[in-house]
C-alpha cells in the first residue's frame, strides 16, 4: 500500500471529527486541533516500519470505519454477564458513547465521564491529559486525541485507598463503527486504586476500537491495572497505554487478549522517580487466523527501580502472536533490578510466534535478565498425565490451561479472574 493511500485512509477516518462539539476549555480544543494536524502528517504503519514488521494491518484500511452517530440504549440485563459484582464504581461506554444508566460511583473518589468533567477538573486535566501518550509519531494515538470527547476520568486524591475495583466497560454493538475510548487515571501521592478496563462485544461483526489510556502514579501511590480485550473475532483493536511512575510508586498490570481479528497493544512505562516497582504480566490466547501483537517499553530513568515482566502466548490454528518487550536502563539509573520472560506455546503446526525481548543498559551497577521460549507441550508431561488415566486430548488441554492460568491467577479481582479462567479452559479445550 502506498504512502498516499495510507494518508488518505487516515483522512477518511477523520470525516466525523468536525461534528464534535467544541470544548469550553481552549487548551483542549488546541490539543484536538494539534492531533488533527498530526493525523494529516502521519501514515498508517506498514510492515516496512521496524516496529510493525511482523504485524500487517492492511485489512484494517479496507473499511473506512466511522464513529456511531448514536448508541443504542442498553439495559443492565444486556451487560449483566460482564458486570463485576465487587466493583465500587463502573463507567460504561456503548460504541464509544457514555451510558449513564449503566454507570455508578460508590468509590468515594472521582470516577466520571471525561466530557462533563472537563470544566470542574480543568486544571488537573491540563496537567495530565495528553502529557504521557504522545501522538507526534503515533497515528493511532493522534486519531484518538482528535476524537477526544467521552472518556473515563479517575482521580484518587492524596492517601485515598479504594479497596474495591473500578470497572471501565466498553461495549461494541454496531457493525462498521469506530470507537475511540480514552482513559485518564491520576493516583495522587499515597493513594491506592484498582482499575479494570474491559472491552467486550454484543455482536460478531467488524468494528474498530482505537483506545488510549494514560496513568499517572504519584509518590508512594499504587495502581493495579487489569486490561481485558475480548472483542468480536472480526474486530480490529489498537491501543496505547502510557504510565508515569513517581518516586517509590508501584504499578501492577495484567493484560489479556482473547478477541479481535487483529489486535495491537503498546504499553510504555516511565520511571520518573527513584525506587519505583512495576510488574507487567500478559497473556494472548488466539486461534484461527487471529493476530495479536504486544509491544512494551519499560524505561528505567532513575535509580533503584524494580521491574518484572512475564508475557505468555498460546497460539492455535493458523494464528500469529507477536511480542516485543524492551527494557531500557538509562545512564545514572544505578541499582536497577529488572527481569523479563517471554514464554510461548504453539498448539498446531501452522501457529506462529515472533518474540523479541530486549535489554538496553547504559548503567554499570544493575541486575537485569531476559529470556524467551517457544515450543509445544512437553511430551513427558503429557505422558505423565496419560499414565495417570487421562486421555491424550484431556492431558493436553489440562497442560495448556495451566500454562495460561498462571497469568490469569495474578488478576486481583476474584469474579473477573474466575470468568477468564473459564474462558481459558473453554478455548484451550477446543484444540486436540
Amino acid at each position: 500500500m502506498s504512502v498516499t493511500t495510507n494518508t488518505s485512509y487516515l483522512e477518511s477516518l477523520l470525516a466525523g471529527q468536525p461534528q464534535l462539539p467544541a470544548s469550553p476549555l481552549a487548551w483542549l480544543n488546541r490539543l484536538r486541533a494539534d492531533a488533527v494536524d498530526r493525523v494529516g502528517a502521519l501514515t498508517v504503519p506498514t510492515t516496512r516500519d521496524e516496529e510493525w514488521r511482523f504485524t500487517d494491518i492492511s485489512p484494517l484500511t479496507k473499511a473506512p470505519f466511522q464513529p456511531a452517530r448514536s448508541a443504542p440504549r442498553l439495559e443492565l440485563a444486556d451487560i449483566e454477564h460482564f458486570v463485576l459484582p465487587e466493583a465500587a464504581a463502573r463507567l460504561t461506554f456503548v460504541d464509544g458513547v457514555y451510558a449513564p444508566q449503566l454507570s455508578f460511583n460508590k468509590a468515594g473518589v472521582i470516577v466520571e465521564n471525561l466530557a462533563p468533567g472537563v470544566i470542574p477538573q480543568g486544571a488537573m486535566l491540563a496537567a495530565h491529559l495528553g502529557r504521557y501518550a504522545g501522538f507526534q509519531h503515533n497515528a493511532f494515538a493522534a486519531l484518538n486525541t482528535a476524537f477526544l470527547q467521552d472518556g473515563a476520568l479517575i482521580v484518587a486524591p492524596r492517601n485515598a485507598v479504594v479497596a474495591a475495583p473500578i470497572h471501565l466497560l466498553f461495549v461494541a454493538t454496531a457493525k462498521d463503527t469506530a470507537a475511540y475510548p480514552r482513559c485518564l487515571v491520576v493516583a495522587e501521592a499515597g493513594s491506592d486504586v484498582t482499575v479494570a478496563e474491559d472491552f467486550v462485544a454484543l455482536q460478531e461483526e467488524a468494528y474498530f476500537t482505537n483506545a488510549v489510556t494514560e496513568i499517572a502514579v504519584g509518590d508512594g501511590a499504587r495502581v493495579r491495572h487489569v486490561r481485558v480485550q475480548r472483542d468480536s473475532g472480526k474486530a480490529f483493536h489498537i491501543a496505547n497505554c502510557a504510565v508515569m511512575l513517581a518516586q517509590v510508586s508501584r504499578y501492577q498490570s495484567v493484560s489479556v487478549a482473547f478477541g479481535a481479528r487483529i489486535s495491537r497493544y503498546n504499553l510504555n512505562v516511565l520511571q520518573s522517580g527513584e525506587g519505583m516497582e512495576c510488574a507487567i504480566d500478559g497473556l494472548a490466547l488466539i486461534a484461527d487466523r487471529q493476530l495479536a501483537d504486544t509491544h512494551t517499553f519499560i524505561d528505567h530513568a532513575q535509580p533503584h527501580g524494580v521491574s518484572r515482566q512475564l508475557h505468555k502466548c498460546i497460539v492455535g490454528g493458523a494464528a500469529h502472536a507477536v511480542f516485543n518487550g524492551k527494557i531500557m536502563v538509562r545512564a545514572g539509573a544505578q541499582l536497577t533490578d529488572s527481569s523479563q520472560s517471554s514464554r510461548n506455546l504453539l498448539l498446531t503446526g501452522k501457529a506462529h510466534v515472533d518474540t523479541k525481548p530486549q535489554l538496553e543498559i547504559f548503567a554499570d551497577d544493575v541486575k537485569c535478565a531476559h529470556g524467551a521460549t517457544v515450543g509445544q507441550l512437553d511430551a513427558e508431561e503429557v505422558f505423565y498425565l496419560k499414565s495417570r488415566g487421562l486421555a491424550d486430548a484431556a492431558a493436553r488441554n489440562l497442560l495448556t490451561y495451566a500454562f495460561g492460568a498462571e497469568v490469569i491467577d495474578r488478576i486481583p479481582i476474584a469474579s473477573l479472574k474466575h470468568r477468564l479462567e473459564q474462558t481459558v479452559l473453554e478455548q484451550t479445550s477446543v484444540e486436540s
